[in-house]
């Protein structure tokens, strides 16, 4: 089957209502999966390709550690951000106005391939791509996820975190790309629990703020070439 993704731009949408929108696409193609495999039905599962950006919030994942949040109650609070324990892989990161946050729920095994390392890789590719056409290089550190400038020098920084959940191959979760992402943010976490390195956005790297639609557009056109699927606006 040739493969289509719908696309949907959010907007700024609190985190629990997209996560809980994410679940919604997630589960009924889980549910249609199983019901495939019980020759229950022919009705294809469907792709999806959602754009959006948070609120002030940070998330936890399955493998991180609480005391990753350096922030009381009351201090999250006092600087208007929420926090939620999520079911993604990795550690801590912050969502925010001024990032680019992705979720795929791509079936992987009906359209694409079934190796979960190669759609991480896939992932980070579009977004290197993405900021070369801005003129600026990142790349891969070995033993980390995510997209990092000047990773293989002690000036290393994260622009872009990923955390994914994949269950019969089916994806949800995805990236934070920094885009004018208030910096500050970050220094209440250990982001993605990793202590000995920084975070940075294109902004800082470029010296002044990006208009987020290019980078949308940008983005979303290396997702369609490097899955080699259509991606079209959801009705």
């Amino acid at each position: 089957m040739s493969a289509v993704a719908l696309f949907e731009d959010l907007g700024t949408i609190d985190y629990k209502e997209a996560w809980d929108y994410q679940e919604r696409l997630f589960k009924r193609n889980i549910d249609l999966k199983i019901l495939q495999r019980k020759d229950q039905t022919d009705q294809p599962t469907t792709n999806h390709l959602l754009f959006c950006e948070h609120p002030h919030v940070y998330t936890l994942g399955k493998s991180g550690k609480q005391q990753h949040l350096l922030l009381t109650e009351d201090r999250l609070k006092e600087v208007n951000a929420t926090y939620y324990k999520i079911n993604r892989g990795g550690d801590i990161t912050y969502h925010g106005p001024g990032q680019l946050v992705a979720y795929p729920i791509f079936d992987l095994e009906s359209y694409f391939f079934t190796d979960i390392h190669k759609y991480m890789r896939l992932l980070e590719e579009a977004v290197i791509l993405t900021l070369d056409e801005f003129g600026v290089k990142a790349g891969r550190v070995e033993g980390l996820t995510g997209v990092w400038i000047d990773g293989d020098t002690s000036n290393a920084r994260k622009i872009c975190a990923m955390g994914v959940k994949s269950s019969r191959w089916v994806t949800m979760h995805g990236i934070g790309f920094n885009i004018n992402t208030d910096l500050n943010y970050f220094n209440y976490i250990v982001p993605c629990g990793i202590e000995d390195k920084s975070v940075t956005s294109l902004e800082k790297e470029l010296g002044h703020p990006v208009a987020m639609g290019l980078v949308k557009k940008k983005l979303k056109n290396h997702i369609s070439a490097l899955f080699n699927v259509e991606i079209k606006n959801a009705e």
